[in-house]
């Protein structure tokens, strides 16, 4: 019994982490146009992403994504250029304060 308790948990946690989210480590390469944001972290177009891929993660954020990998999770495909560049910008700027890299 306790294992299948501990498998519901460790699948519906799987869930949670498997949706594609951006990750806040790179927030200083968001929207700097130099291709160094690593898979995984925010983007506003094509150009902040080291493999040229910024998709779509369902929800109108972009996220670096490999080729190959840009519809999973949700994600709609490379090419996203975000609507509100700007704000992401400003955000990514105001998370690399907080975070002091």
């Amino acid at each position: 019994m306790v294992r299948i308790t501990l498998f519901a948990v460790l699948a519906f946690a799987a869930t949670i982490y498997g949706q594609a989210i951006p990750n806040p480590a790179g927030a200083r390469d968001v929207g700097n146009g130099q291709g160094r944001q690593f898979t995984t972290g925010g983007c506003v177009a094509n150009a902040d992403c080291q493999e040229g891929c910024c998709a779509n993660n369902g929800q109108g954020t972009g996220i670096c994504s490999g080729i190959g990998a840009e519809f999973q999770n949700g994600k709609q495909g490379c090419g996203f250029v975000d609507p509100n560049a700007q704000a992401a910008i400003a955000a990514a700027q105001e998370q690399v304060q907080r975070q002091g890299f």
